[in-house]
């Protein structure tokens, strides 16, 4: 964790520096509007105030709590305190089998914890693609990760020297720390939103039209605090989004389709576009090719078993309109399907570009040439 912490301070370094290269003013506190332009900062040396003839609000959230669950910071954690913690977990319990729940039982398994994931759901991942959720699950079984599924989590207690957490059947799983990941609260309560007359949702977020403005027509929002989705890439978007439309720039809206995520377990499960459970349910006609990395010369040569590229194209007429990658790096792959989905390619512009060999992104060319058949 310390490596982790020290990256992650050097990173906000970095973003110092360049901001104040470019001039621009940073206040260390916290900050709450008065009305539409202006700010009160409390800061150490004590109380600012701030006008601006824009405002943009990235104020992001905060780990979610159960009430039978309270972190303690020691044994019961959430996700921004394990980050604290000096020693590795002996035994690790998770709470919640979505993204944040995979990524932490699928890192802190490839750094030697015995780790048992608790899901209420019948797979991890419910809201991913069916075939990598699958390829995950055979991969933590074969790893030693321990999944309960459909088992729902009811309390959260220390014990001596560990923690036990009992399940809806009564049953118990007990193990040296808790880490509990069930969702995020965004950090809007107390900030002024309402006396600038920034409206929220029943979920506290902040409500935000196609470019990040808020009900204020001054203000804006960007990042977790909007409820777009909850990625560091869609916040950046926003966020560029809003100061150019403020500036009188010509922009355009965010499509939530064509956004690229990645699921950092190990294998990385990245995909972007539709999905093929939407192309199933009838929304999207589409063809579907999935082509596994066990037949990709570099995968082979660098010992990967385990994952898949998916390509989806619209029936007809060929157009890529989304996939997914499964495997080492796939957080790189996706990039190519991005570019296809976003300048709407035709599976033959992506077949006939010339890739590498061996490499693994030459999967992605293979799978767009195979799709050529069901034009």
């Amino acid at each position: 964790n310390d490596r982790l912490l020290g990256l992650a301070r050097q990173q906000s370094r970095d973003i110092s520096s360049g901001l104040e290269q470019h001039n621009v003013r940073i206040l260390i506190g916290s900050g709450r509007l008065v009305d539409t332009h202006t700010i009160e900062v409390i800061t150490a040396d004590g109380t600012e105030t701030v006008e601006a003839d824009t405002i943009l609000l990235a104020v992001g959230a905060h780990p979610r709590e159960l009430p039978t669950a309270r972190p303690d910071g020691e044994r019961i954690l959430n996700w921004a305190q394990i980050y604290d913690l000096d020693e590795l977990p002996e035994e690790l319990i998770v709470v919640g089998s979505g993204v944040t729940g995979a990524e932490f039982a699928s890192a802190y398994n490839g750094l030697g914890s015995k780790v048992t994931l608790i899901s209420s759901r019948d797979r991890v991942l419910p809201g991913s693609d069916t075939n990598a959720a699958e390829v995950l699950e055979e991969v933590f079984e074969r790893r030693g990760v321990r999944v309960l599924s459909r088992a729902r989590a009811e309390t959260v207690e220390r014990t001596d020297d560990g923690v036990v957490v009992t399940l809806g059947d009564g049953s118990k799983v007990t193990g040296s720390h808790c880490l509990v990941c069930v969702g995020s609260i965004p950090n809007t309560a107390g900030i002024g939103l309402e006396e600038a007359g920034v409206a929220l949702t029943e979920s506290g977020h902040i409500k935000v039209d196609g470019v990040s403005r808020t009900t204020a027509p001054n203000i804006y929002a960007a990042g977790d605090c909007t409820g777009v989705l909850a990625l560091a890439s869609v916040a950046a978007m926003q966020g560029r989004i809003a100061i150019a439309h403020f500036l009188g720039d010509s922009v355009t809206p965010i499509k939530l389709h064509q956004v690229a995520s990645n699921i950092f377990t190990s294998p990385e499960i990245a995909s972007v576009g539709v999905s093929e459970d939407e192309i199933h349910s009838g929304k999207y006609q589409g063809d579907v090719i999935k082509l596994s990395l066990k037949s990709n010369a570099r995968a082979k040569m660098r010992n990967h078993k385990d994952g898949f590229v998916k390509i989806f194209a619209r029936k007809g007429s060929g157009t890529v309109i989304g996939g997914v990658v499964v495997g080492p790096n796939a957080s790189e792959l996706i990039f190519a399907i991005s570019i296809a989905v976003k300048q709407k390619l035709h599976v033959d512009d992506v077949a006939s570009t010339f890739t590498v060999y061996p490499s693994l992104s030459g999967s992605i060319s293979e799978a767009a040439r195979r799709l050529h058949v069901h034009m």
